[in-house]
């Protein structure tokens, strides 16, 4: 049997001149605007048209590959499925192995701002508060199947929250965090009630169309948002009064996103061992199933809709919190393909999965800061690569069993 047929060097052709054309005006043409000159670099097409070839006839063969042995060990596999546990299961069913692993890394988190300099920590700070984005996103689109493309408007609407009780009511970081969480909690209802009836591509649709609402009512409604402009001067989190200086408030406030990040962990980690949860899985896997087990369709997704908002309202207020300024320029779509990417390769229902998936997608850029030019260019052959060799994401979500006891007679 031939390990590259005539069919892969043809898709694999057609791949590399597809991503050519795709590429071509980012890596091709440059603009000297200086001189004003266009310049032509066509060997970067040539070795992108290369390298792209190349790559999907090692993914022919490894698919080849992949396929020939599952079908040689297609009843070992079942059976070691049945009575054994994957690596994942192993590592979290493992106390020994787990506990240090999770205990190191809670003291690294804790000494970081010891160990590096004040931009490091604003950077992980950013970090961290994608983390309780990505884990808000993840109840309503991994634990409960709900996609919602519109997820920034209630990250939108926590920090404004805050930005315009400050600037009229002069309302501190503490009373606004929770009304933040409340406000974006309305409208994750105020969301979830017109689009009850609606699954897959219009649920997104919908959503979508409801996070580009509301970024038009904070750039046009200048009365209300102060328009593209933004709110300046939000006051930072106090503590007790104490007048800190710009370092330790950063480290304030870094201790904050990590005390938000535990709380959420907690809540989350939680909520899908309980009985709503559990409901929220089932809606997940098959909607009519669930309905007909009595499950009530339409409080589950609004449950589903309010509990995401509450945690992207917070993150919210962390934001404006961090930054004393905010703008509509904030809470683009792309902030919400940004955390829909954090869940998508962390892995969706997973609470370590998106932990990891928002460090990665947060911190690289950063210092990978000489491939900015292509960092959405990366993000696109990670996530590729990602739904190719492992589509379940980083670290797969681990489902809890439950086991009947026997009675005793």
């Amino acid at each position: 049997m031939n390990v590259i047929t005539l069919k892969d060097c043809r898709k694999a052709l057609l791949t590399a001149l597809w991503f050519m054309f795709l590429t071509f005006p980012i890596l091709v043409v440059k603009v000297n605007t200086t001189e004003h000159l266009v310049i032509w670099r066509w060997q970067n097409l040539i070795y992108v048209g290369a390298a792209t070839c190349i790559a999907s006839l090692l993914t022919s063969v490894y698919r080849h590959y992949r396929d020939r042995r599952g079908q040689m060990r297609q009843q070992e596999q079942q059976e070691e499925e049945a009575g054994r546990l994957s690596l994942t299961e192993r590592f979290f069913n493992t106390p020994a192995v787990s506990r240090p692993v999770f205990a190191t890394a809670a003291l690294f988190f804790l000494i970081f701002p010891l160990l590096f300099s004040t931009y490091q920590v604003n950077i992980m700070t950013t970090a961290l508060m994608y983390v309780v984005l990505g884990l808000g996103l993840n109840i309503v689109v991994g634990v409960a199947g709900l996609l919602n493309l519109g997820y920034v408007a209630f990250y939108a609407v926590g920090a404004y929250t805050y930005a315009l009780l400050n600037m009229h009511f002069d309302v501190g970081f503490w009373i606004a965090l929770p009304l933040g969480g409340i406000m974006a909690a309305l409208f994750g209802i105020l969301l979830g009630f017109p689009v009850l009836r609606l699954r897959g591509d219009y649920l997104a649709i919908v959503t979508l169309g409801f996070g580009e609402i509301i970024l038009l009512v904070l750039k046009n409604w200048a009365e209300f948002s102060q328009g593209p402009g933004g709110i300046s001067n939000i006051s930072r989190p106090g503590f007790f009064g104490v007048n800190m200086p710009m370092e330790t408030a950063l480290n304030y406030q870094y201790y904050l996103t990590i005390a938000m990040v535990v709380l959420t962990i907690f809540v989350i980690n939680r909520l899908q061992n309980s009985r709503i949860g559990r409901a929220l899985f089932a809606l997940r896997e098959d909607e009519i199933a669930c309905q007909a087990m009595g499950i009530d369709k339409t409080t589950v997704k609004l449950t589903a809709f309010a509990l995401g908002a509450t945690w992207a309202g917070l993150a919210g207020v962390l934001f404006a919190a961090k930054n004393a300024y905010i703008n509509p320029d904030s809470f683009t779509f792309l902030e919400s393909a940004m955390i829909l990417c954090i869940v998508v390769l962390g892995g969706m229902g997973s609470i370590v999965g998106v932990i990891i998936g928002a460090l990665i997608l947060i911190l690289l850029p950063e210092y990978l800061r000489a491939f900015s030019d292509y960092r959405m260019l990366a993000f696109g052959a990670l996530l590729v690569i990602m739904m190719v060799f492992r589509p379940q994401g980083i670290i797969a979500n681990v489902r809890r069993t439950y086991h009947k006891k026997d009675s005793a007679a």
